[in-house]
């Protein structure tokens, strides 16, 4: 186990501290009540005893169940996240959503934590400028594979639960979640929980899709509503206040990605400009025609 994650590991259920210990010809991590084993280097840090009845208020509408640890590790196995964007367009719009969230990252952050890292792209860059990074996905698969692309002293992959971080309170100098708050059961529990990990004065990135309609369609397995992209929540000025909770200290937010720009391919025109320039010009843009795409929550723990 590498020496800073040492420093901050903990058991997901307990929080008391967690070793890394030998078992016949492998290693284990263990506390004083479970044991985690640890497959390709990335260490399984879920709850022994799966979290049952943890319904959206969706699934209660609907009187349906949503195992939603199972429904995330299934969603990995069938879906490619490394699989490259095939539209030039959407290209250029997630690298401005990268864009800015590293331009809102602390340059005196050390120790980031990227929690729901999909395909790594997050460790990838900060691993780069120096950074210790530590990548979580509820799935085992995507964790494997990002700690296999980017291998580094610096850089710890884990498949752990948001709502069961497998760390001390006040370990991370910035956490981002990037797309990831429309798919969880309980948002402002799930910023919460992200919170405790966050050290004092740290730094919170959030993104999801800004002010979406969630659209329904009929399930042909279980003949119950379902959501496009299982998107859960929508967000936007008018409703984050009510998920934001008390341990931080204050919050700002901002819209981005003009939706006419990318679905008529026009941002390809400005893929050029330096994210600074682009930023003014997305700004302006959105002032003028209010569709953004995406919304952006910074939030500074007390």
């Amino acid at each position: 186990m590498k020496d800073f994650l040492k420093e901050i590991i903990a058991d997901p259920v307990t929080g008391k501290n967690i070793v890394e210990v030998k078992s016949g010809d492998k290693y284990l991590l263990s506390s004083e009540e479970s044991s985690y084993n640890i497959i390709d280097g990335v260490p399984i840090l879920l709850p022994v005893q799966p979290i049952k009845n943890l319904s959206s208020g969706l699934h209660s509408q609907f009187n349906s169940d949503f195992d939603y640890q199972l429904h995330y590790q299934e969603d990995a196995r069938q879906f490619d996240y490394f699989k490259k964007e095939e539209s030039a367009a959407g290209k250029e719009e997630t690298r401005r959503l990268h864009q800015t969230i590293i331009n809102r990252i602390p340059k005196k952050a050390n120790l980031i934590l990227d929690m729901g890292c999909g395909n790594g792209w997050a460790a990838q860059y900060f691993l780069e400028k120096g950074k210790k990074v530590i990548s979580v996905d509820i799935s085992d698969k995507n964790p494997i594979k990002v700690l296999k692309n980017n291998p580094s002293e610096n850089h710890v992959a884990i498949v752990a639960d948001a709502y069961h971080l497998p760390f001390k309170k006040n370990s991370f100098d910035a956490v981002i979640a990037s797309e990831i708050m429309e798919h969880v059961y309980d948002p402002k529990l799930f910023i919460s929980k992200l919170g405790e990990v966050l050290k004092p004065e740290g730094k919170l990135i959030i993104t999801t899709p800004y002010d979406e309609k969630i659209e329904y369609f009929l399930c042909v397995h279980c003949n119950k509503p379902t959501t496009r992209n299982a998107h859960l929540h929508s967000f936007s000025e008018k409703n984050i206040a009510d998920f934001i909770p008390d341990e931080f200290a204050h919050y700002k937010t901002s819209h981005f990605s003009n939706k006419y720009m990318v679905r008529l391919r026009l941002n390809l025109l400005t893929s050029f400009l330096p994210f600074g320039l682009w930023k003014i010009k997305d700004s302006l843009i959105n002032s003028i025609f209010k569709k953004p795409l995406r919304f952006l929550i910074e939030l500074d723990k007390k």
